[in-house]
């Protein structure tokens, strides 16, 4: 982890950046791909993304996109991602988090069931054949998130260490569909108390 600014304002909150990261790759509502073009200049376009249990970011990808042409040719790839908080005007009040690596295509049903999970109208896409999962392997990541909160992450911080939770892994969908049809009520105070989100249908 390296640190490019100040740590903030003395008699601030303490910072900590590894799950602050964490936590704008799984919520972050926009995200930009930058891809390379045939000339070597960063193309940049707006997709849609899901993670793995680990945290890579997971793309449903048109083989006519030219972001995936581009991958084609070099599989080098940036994700922004942008936390809620600039609504009420400031456009950089929220975290952003740029992750690097390499897009890699993922036929793996756990791939298409998260994507899925967070982008149900994608579903007929995910039917055509020129679409496919891609994931991002990634390499590093460069976290803004506030004054003198600017950090330089590594790979094996950003991503969570699943070496020992196959079970837990497995027995996710379940886990999931049982709260959705037995617990909606806890989910909504779930989301709503611990995690400041609006009310809904979660």
């Amino acid at each position: 982890m390296t640190l490019r600014t100040r740590m903030g304002k003395p008699g601030t909150e303490p910072f900590f950046p590894i799950p602050a990261a964490r936590r704008v790759l799984r919520i972050a509502a926009t995200r930009s791909l930058a891809t390379l073009d045939t000339d070597g200049f960063p193309f940049a376009s707006l997709v849609t993304v899901a993670t793995s249990p680990a945290g890579e970011p997971l793309f449903l990808l048109s083989d006519l996109a030219v972001h995936t042409r581009n991958l084609k040719r070099d599989a080098r790839a940036s994700v922004l991602l942008v936390a809620p908080g600039g609504e009420t005007g400031d456009p950089l009040a929220g975290a952003r988090l740029s992750v690097t690596g390499h897009l890699v295509r993922d036929d793996t049903a756990e791939a298409r069931r998260r994507f899925l999970a967070h982008h149900a109208e994608s579903a007929n896409l995910a039917g055509f054949g020129d679409f496919n999962f891609y994931r991002l392997d990634v390499a590093r990541c460069h976290l803004v998130a506030g004054f003198g909160r600017i950090v330089d992450l590594q790979r094996d911080e950003l991503l969570v260490d699943l070496s020992d939770c196959g079970p837990l892994v497995e027995a996710e969908a379940g886990a999931v569909e049982h709260m959705n049809d037995d617990h909606a009520e806890a989910l909504s105070l779930y989301a709503t108390k611990l995690l400041g989100m609006p009310a809904g249908a979660w």
